[in-house]
C-alpha cells in the first residue's frame, strides 16, 4: 500500500505513540471506515423508506404525536400513534 509523506510522518508518529505497528493502525482505521459506511448506507435505506412512506401518505399528524410524547413520564403513557 502506498501512502503518502502528508499521511505516513504522523502516521509513524502515532505508531511509536501508541506502541504498535503501522499496519495495526492502517487495519483499525479501515475497520472503523467499514463500519461507518454499513451504518451511513443502512441509515441511508431507512431515509428512502420513510420518504416512500410519505410519498404513500401513510404519516401522522403533529397533535398526535405531541400528546403521545407529552404522555411520556405521566404514569399514564399512551400508545404511539399509527399512520
Amino acid at each position: 500500500m502506498r501512502i503518502s509523506d502528508d499521511i505516513n510522518k504522523p502516521l509513524e508518529s502515532l505508531a511509536k505513540k501508541m506502541d504498535r505497528s503501522k499496519s495495526y493502525i492502517i487495519n483499525q482505521a479501515i475497520k472503523e471506515y467499514i463500519a461507518r459506511q454499513s451504518l451511513d448506507d443502512a441509515r441511508w435505506q431507512e431515509t428512502l423508506q420513510a420518504l416512500e412512506s410519505i410519498q404513500a401518505g401513510k404519516t401522522v399528524a403533529e397533535d398526535n404525536v405531541n400528546a403521545w410524547l407529552n404522555s411520556w413520564g405521566t404514569g399514564s403513557r399512551t400508545a404511539p400513534p399509527k399512520a
